[in-house]
């Protein structure tokens, strides 16, 4: 028949199937693919810490890419259920030690924390709800007074502030984020809030005497 001939494909035709073009996408690559996505869901959190600690918007970023490379490096190295916003932390504060925090020389902690007999705790003159635009705009003012104080503290005692009382870790996820006892997270973290209680108390007695 003159269809069924016609139907035929011509072999002398140079068309062939290039096998190359399609890539097979086995269950790893596929595991590889949904943790790259759980870990964009935690960028903004990278950005942060990192941003605190280096103190450098293009250096946060460039330590929230090597994060992300190695983490995808070491995937294998994480435990699926367990808490990756902390694990990803870690390998992001175990980067800015080896290249920051080493070769960096810190201010002595003594001479920050003395004070001139003051006792006000910064942190208990933090308002507990917003009663107005002028309060607001105070909150927003003494938000960015925190963020300039914190890097005047020396790094040891800014991570666990960050950590902590900013990223919402606990004590023991803060602990293991730092490679440190407990303990040593709390010592930490007290006389950091000091060093920063120094630093804004100025700021603090300003702000509740125009009030």
């Amino acid at each position: 028949m003159i269809y069924k001939d016609a139907a035929q494909l011509d072999s002398s035709d140079a068309l062939y199937y290039n096998a190359g073009t399609v890539v097979p996408r086995n269950a790893r690559d596929v595991a590889r693919e949904r943790f790259g996505s759980e870990i964009m869901t935690h960028l903004d959190h990278l950005y942060r810490v990192a941003f605190y600690l280096v103190k450098s918007e293009v250096e946060a970023q460039d330590c929230v890419q090597e994060t992300c490379v190695r983490a995808l490096s070491a995937q294998e190295q994480f435990t699926p259920g367990s808490n990756l916003k902390a694990w990803l932390t870690r390998i992001l504060y175990n980067f800015f030690y080896d290249f920051y925090a080493r070769n960096k020389r810190t201010v002595a902690a003594e001479d920050l924390v003395e004070s001139a007999g003051r006792k006000l705790d910064f942190f208990d003159t933090l308002p507990v709800s917003n009663p107005g635009p002028e309060a607001q705009m105070l909150a927003q003012e003494l938000g960015m007074r925190i963020s300039d104080g914190l890097k005047e503290i020396p790094d040891e005692f800014r991570a666990p502030i960050v950590l902590v009382d900013m990223g919402d870790f606990t004590y023991a996820e803060a602990a293991e984020i730092l490679s440190c006892p407990i303990g040593t997270v709390r010592s930490r973290l007290s006389r950091g809030r000091r060093l920063l209680q120094k630093i804004l108390s100025g700021y603090v007695l300003k702000s509740g005497a125009g009030s």
